[in-house]
């Protein structure tokens, strides 16, 4: 493999959601490719050359190891991926993903396969114009003007409208876009661990629940009757101090929060094990205490079924957790279906982790990785 080169490229879709659709091809573009540089604006512009809906466009300037004709490859199969195959075209026609090569450093380069410099560029304002964005200057290596000059001579008429979207180089940079997510589950369902994971891999500050030490929760498991209201006042208090103490101190070394639990969690368990007249007042000093402390930009809430869950429990080997009921753990769940149901659709993630290891399944990781991602671009525009 030769020295790395200075590439640029040219997405663009007009099927689907184009805009998810650009920012995912982005993502496997610098795992896959090469590490990008630069993204130019986001281009919205009408068909050329055939009837359909407009089109987004981007260029991008990266730095890759590939050769022209690894390039190509690697572009193609991620374009295929995304649903396009170039094999079944005739002629132009709408597209999930466009992924051109504009230029491959200074290299001319005329084959069978490959064109560079692409040889419609400078006939198209919405290549010109997002290459202008990132690299004005730049020349063109065949007809010897910059990016800037070509664009000025284009007599391409096309309207072309810059939109709001903002665009990310890898998914560390998405996640930082939100200040916090709140990751929920049953008892044993491992919103703990998966809290870690995501710390840990997108340099998030990492909020845990504290809750080992209370000194009613054993006393509950063996008398739900007798301790369920001390015990959820007392969680309610230390959840309130700790929560409001560790969401309000924002860590400027970190891109955002990542927690293993919501306060709301102590509504829902308090409604399963408390009689109705101590529900009520205890309803009524959590209002108050709930106006008060942060909400989770989103709230993934892990669900397993009640023989996983468990599994999970007696594996990680409390003794105080061994005689939980299973009908407590079902109950636990509907309440926390029954309170996501009253979210935002796009703040909220249930993700059935029944047949899912993330822990020893990198695949299985990369599937809730996908699913935030989904969701924080359905928070974008």
């Amino acid at each position: 493999m030769g020295q790395s080169q200075h590439v640029y490229l040219s997405l663009g879709s007009n099927l689907g959601n184009r805009y998810a659709t650009i920012q995912k091809a982005l993502f496997r573009i610098q795992r896959e490719v090469g590490d990008i540089l630069a993204i130019s604006s986001v281009y919205e512009n009408p068909a050329v050359g055939f009837d359909g809906d407009d089109f987004l466009n981007i260029c991008v300037a990266l730095v890759t190891p590939l050769s022209p004709s690894e390039l190509l490859q690697a572009v193609l199969r991620i374009e295929k991926d995304f649903g396009r195959d170039r094999t079944q075209n005739t002629g132009y026609q709408s597209r999930t993903l466009d992924v051109d090569i504009i230029l491959y450093g200074k290299q001319i380069i005329n084959t069978p396969d490959l064109i560079v410099p692409h040889p419609q560029m400078q006939h198209r304002k919405f290549v010109l114009k997002p290459l202008a964005d990132i690299a004005p200057q730049l020349y063109h290596p065949v007809l010897n003007k910059d990016i800037r000059n070509l664009l000025q001579e284009c007599r391409d008429k096309s309207k072309l409208k810059k939109t709001p979207y903002k665009l990310f180089r890898n998914r560390s940079e998405l996640f930082s876009q939100l200040q916090f997510i709140a990751i929920e589950g049953n008892i044993g369902a491992g919103k703990t661990t998966l809290s870690k994971m995501i710390a840990e891999d997108f340099n998030a500050k990492l909020v845990l629940e504290r809750f080992a030490d209370n000194p009613f929760l054993p006393k509950f498991y063996e008398d739900q009757m007798r301790y369920a209201f001390p015990l959820e006042m007392s969680f309610l208090a230390d959840r309130y101090q700790q929560f409001t103490d560790d969401t309000s101190q924002f860590d400027l070394f970190k891109n955002f929060m990542v927690s293993d639990y919501d306060i709301f969690k102590s509504l829902i368990f308090a409604k399963i094990t408390l009689q109705a007249d101590e529900f009520n007042l205890y309803r009524k000093v959590f209002s108050f205490m709930y106006k008060e402390v942060k909400k989770p930009d989103i709230y993934l809430y892990l669900y397993q079924n009640t023989e996983r869950l468990l599994a999970n429990i007696k594996k990680r080997g409390r003794d105080y957790e061994q005689k939980i009921d299973p009908v407590y753990l079902e109950k636990i769940n509907r309440g926390y279906l029954d309170f996501i149901k009253t979210l935002p659709n796009q703040n909220s993630i249930v993700l059935d982790l029944s047949e899912l290891d993330f822990v020893n399944n990198p695949s299985d990781y990369e599937t809730i990785l996908e699913r935030l991602e989904d969701n924080i671009l359905s928070l974008s525009f």
